[in-house]
């Protein structure tokens, strides 16, 4: 006979036996341990192709984890989901694409794309920028200027000119009396503008001066200053420092007031911070002096944080999601559950309804939020847990519903202060709670699924150590595997063997629930 299922996600703790600060690792958690080996249990990926990114060496992350958990299927992410928005054309219907040009032509004002120049597929790709500046002069902008920041990390660290000059010879053949582009500074992506997780903002202060300022060494050509600045200083690209083009202490393309600004990179961490600069320019932005603030429409590429919904305007839209599990269920005229604490509850309702706002059934699906508090999370890393655990053993014993879902943000939010002490009690706070919720399922006979949606927690310490010898804190999400075990299942659940992901689990839930899976589906983890 099926039951009820319960799937916690537990937000950000990976699962791997290294150890780099591995608080998931050391982290008392009886519960975890027992469920991640007396139960039928795996690891399943969250990183990757096996959540629509572009290479397994992409970071998963909460947005598009939860897309995959709650669809059951692989949609294009990050740099392939740009690459077929180009394809097809769809980049230049967006509103974001077609008010960018309208401001810039309205107040006769210039395109600036600012972005990584080279084809790594980590954070942007150049034919991204070389498809966005033909399509500039077919709409008859009259002026583009490109802000270049040198890679040399996903590509050979000394193969800017390469880029460069693939750039130029493009420029050379659009430009001529009704059009013109140029390279209008530059810099390597370790000096100026890609910072990420508010390391170091006098690196986002240099790229303001450099792009927007034009305040910085100037050269006549980006060639000639790369090549004078390695000469200078045997810099490779990544570290090269900011320069300016331009002639006659003329910088070739400051931004200005009418001017529209395009960040080309598709991958978010290093986008963040430049991207809240123009956001937040006129909404008490305090991180650095700006000096001016000009007038200009600012769009991403894609949106780079979901919670943030930072940046207000981009280009591509999150991919168009459908045969989601909660329109399944609907279907079927199961109620369902979803409750988090405000950090994560658009996870469990927005991301996982397939990037949908609204239920698809007011009557059948029930959504809770507890309010976050408004603290640094390494202050009180227990955060919410003991609030959702409340609200979720109320759901289970109330017997309304055949489906339930939450999620401890613990592990990601707490993880991404780079704390490690705080993020251990993190992890030890959401195991505390699934003691609770075993102890609720075992009481109702519910099946408990536990997994998470990326890494975080499971890798504090970044390579390298700080000037007193303590570990460097690692404050991203890592490209571990997640745990997956079934808790108090039907009698004979059994894990197949198999290389699975998060899109898998859909499956699995409604296989547990007693029905078969819709075509477009993965395949289910258990047999």
């Amino acid at each position: 006979m099926s039951k009820p299922v319960v799937l916690v996600v537990m937000d950000g703790v990976g699962w791997t036996e290294k150890d780099h600060g591995n608080a998931v690792l050391h982290a008392y958690k009886p519960q975890l341990d027992e469920l991640m080996s007396k139960w039928p249990h795996t690891t399943i990926k969250a990183s990757g192709t096996a959540v629509g990114l572009p290479t397994d060496d992409d970071m998963g992350n909460s947005e598009v984890g939860h897309n995959a958990l709650g669809c059951g299927q692989i949609y294009s992410q990050g740099a392939k989901l740009v690459n077929e928005s180009i394809e097809s054309g769809k980049i230049y219907e967006s509103t974001a694409w077609k008010d960018a040009v309208s401001f810039a032509k309205d107040h006769n004002g210039k395109m600036h794309f600012l972005g990584l120049l080279s084809d790594g597929n980590v954070h942007s790709n150049i034919s991204h920028l070389i498809a966005m500046l033909k399509e500039c002069k077919a709409e008859g902008l009259k002026e583009a200027r490109v802000h270049i920041l040198l890679d040399g990390r996903d590509v050979p660290e000394t193969s800017a000119l390469q880029y460069v000059d693939q750039l130029e010879e493009v420029i050379a053949s659009l430009n001529d009396g009704d059009f013109h582009a140029c390279i209008a500074s530059g810099g390597g992506r370790m000096v100026i503008t890609m910072d990420r997780y508010e390391a170091d903002w006098s690196m986002v202060e240099k790229g303001w001066h450099i792009h927007v300022l034009g305040d910085g060494d100037m050269y006549a050509s980006a060639r000639e200053a790369i090549e004078d600045l390695r000469a200078k200083g045997g810099y490779t690209d990544q570290f090269l420092p900011g320069f300016v083009v331009g002639k006659d202490g003329v910088p070739a393309g400051t931004v200005e007031d009418g001017d529209s600004v395009i960040l080309y990179n598709f991958r978010g961490d290093r986008a963040v911070e430049i991207s809240k600069a123009f956001d937040y320019m006129n909404k008490g932005f305090d991180k650095f002096d700006m000096v001016r603030r000009p007038d200009v429409y600012f769009a991403g590429m894609l949106q780079y944080d979901g919670d943030l919904k930072l940046p207000e305007h981009f280009l591509v839209e999150p991919p168009h999601i459908e045969d989601t599990m909660s329109e399944f269920l609907v279907n079927k005229g199961i109620k369902s559950y979803a409750c988090s604490e405000t950090q994560k509850f658009g996870h469990v309702t927005y991301f996982w309804n397939g990037n949908r706002s609204e239920k698809f059934s007011d009557e059948l699906e029930t959504w809770e939020e507890i309010p976050s508090d408004i603290i640094p999370f390494e202050r009180k890393p227990w955060m919410k847990a003991t609030e959702i655990t409340d609200h979720m053993v109320a759901a289970i014993e109330s017997g309304e519903y055949r489906f339930l879902r939450c999620n401890y943000p613990n592990g990601d939010m707490v993880g991404h202060t780079g704390n490690y002490e705080a993020t251990l009690i993190g992890v030890e706070s959401v195991d505390l709670m699934l003691k609770r919720i075993m102890d609720a399922c075992r009481k109702m006979n519910y099946t408990l699924i536990v997994t998470a949606d990326h890494g975080n927690s499971d890798e504090m310490y970044d390579k390298g150590t700080n000037p007193d010898g303590t570990p460097k804190p690692k404050t991203s999400h890592s490209l571990a595997v997640v745990p997956f075990a079934v808790y108090n299942g039907p009698e004979g659940t059994e894990v197949k063997e198999g290389d699975f992901g998060l899109a898998n689990v859909a499956a699995t839930v409604v296989k547990l629930l007693g029905y078969e899976k819709p075509e477009s589906w993965l395949e289910s983890i258990i047999k």
